[in-house]
């Protein structure tokens, strides 16, 4: 029983394997469906990120024995009141930190090429040649223009797209908040019996663990960010907002994102002064110490257990195949993936032991 239940899975997954492998090569005929599939899955996306953020707070204002619309209502408030203090007190300020820098642009530019000419001035004992690493960043740098300029069409056409984005958002925003506990009964309604059961068992697993991960990874990237902001602020760096916000969501990358974030702070110290560049980074190491030893074991606990090398292979591949998004749900996907393996394995040992059970209690009564 348990070799037919795993050959019928494998059979399952080679025939959608191949389904989506027909679909890619007729493409041409499939694309009004992908454009409707895509058109609804970021929505969908942004809302389920949404769900998750907010669902502690309609949880504890029901505890409160506040009624499901009325927690509904609470939390879009919510939201209004962060957007608008975020409209008046943090972009202003955001965007006056980039106007400077983008004013400052030559002014830095001049300063990199100074220390760019310092490198290269040692160039003889160094044991590779910095100066086409240089080029070859610049002439990266120059594509990357290139292509934002060649596609500044499609950015503009893309309106539409975002429109129906905000439009959709809000939409399944709320029917998550207010039919929740309904998605995964009505998904696994068609089932009956052990599939039903571990189907069940499974998607509340899969829920658990996106909540877990998004919800503590966005608490300790906030906290993380408003520990480098005070310290940037402590010691005088400028743009220290725009710099704690860019790495609130570098941060959302595991392990990567930090040193990531580090880097331009880095630069802008030894530009501003190069003796701040100490404290930028004894702030960086502290925050880290901190966010390591504080504040993810305590609110995200062990819940994803994955190991750092696991972690980075995971992002650098996701960053390979799909850009920035791969790198942003690298570790999510993961993570649902690993539930799922497990959930089936745990499936099978539990049927292997059933049938065990069941064989030796036939020979007994024989």
């Amino acid at each position: 029983m348990t070799k037919k239940v795993w050959f019928q899975t494998g059979i399952a997954i080679i025939i959608t394997l191949l389904i989506i492998m027909l679909v890619i090569r007729v493409q041409v005929i499939f694309e009004p469906v992908f454009t409707i599939v895509t058109t609804i899955f970021v929505p969908l996306l942004l809302g389920g990120l949404l769900y998750y953020i907010t669902e502690p707070i309609q949880r504890f204002l029901e505890k409160r024995k506040a009624g499901r619309l009325t927690s509904i209502l609470a939390v879009f408030v919510i939201i209004l009141l962060v957007l608008t203090v975020l409209a008046m007190i943090i972009v202003p300020m955001v965007t006056q930190q980039v106007q400077n820098l983008i004013a400052r642009a030559p002014l830095i530019q001049n300063e990199i090429q100074d220390l760019f000419n310092v490198v290269l001035s040692y160039r003889d004992r160094l044991p590779v040649d910095p100066e086409q690493y240089i080029q070859d960043a610049l002439d990266r740098g120059s594509q990357m223009l290139s292509n934002l300029a060649s596609n500044a069409f499609t950015i503009v056409t893309s309106t539409v797209s975002v429109l129906i984005t905000l439009i959709l958002v809000p939409f399944f925003f709320f029917f998550m908040l207010k039919d929740h506990e309904k998605f995964i009964p009505s998904m696994v309604s068609p089932f009956r019996g052990t599939m039903k059961q571990f189907l069940t068992e499974m998607l509340y697993d899969i829920d658990h663990t996106l909540r877990a991960f998004i919800q503590g990874q966005m608490l300790v990237s906030v906290i993380l960010c408003i520990i480098l902001y005070i310290g940037y602020v402590i010691v005088g760096l400028e743009y220290a907002l725009l710099l704690a916000i860019f790495a609130l969501f570098m941060n959302l990358i595991p392990f990567v994102g930090p040193w990531i974030a580090f880097l331009p702070a880095a630069l802008l110290a030894v530009i501003q002064d190069p003796y701040l560049l100490i404290w930028v980074s004894l702030i960086t190491l502290i925050a880290q110490q901190i966010e390591s030893n504080l504040i993810t074991p305590n609110v995200m606990g062990q819940t994803l257990k994955l190991h750092p090398l696991t972690v980075i292979t995971v992002v650098l591949a996701a960053g390979n195949i799909a850009g920035f998004i791969g790198i942003l749900i690298a570790i999510p996907t993961y993570a649902v993936v690993k539930t799922i393996i497990q959930n089936m394995w745990r499936y099978r040992t539990n049927l292997k032991e059933t049938m065990f059970t069941t064989t030796g209690e036939g020979g007994q009564s024989q």
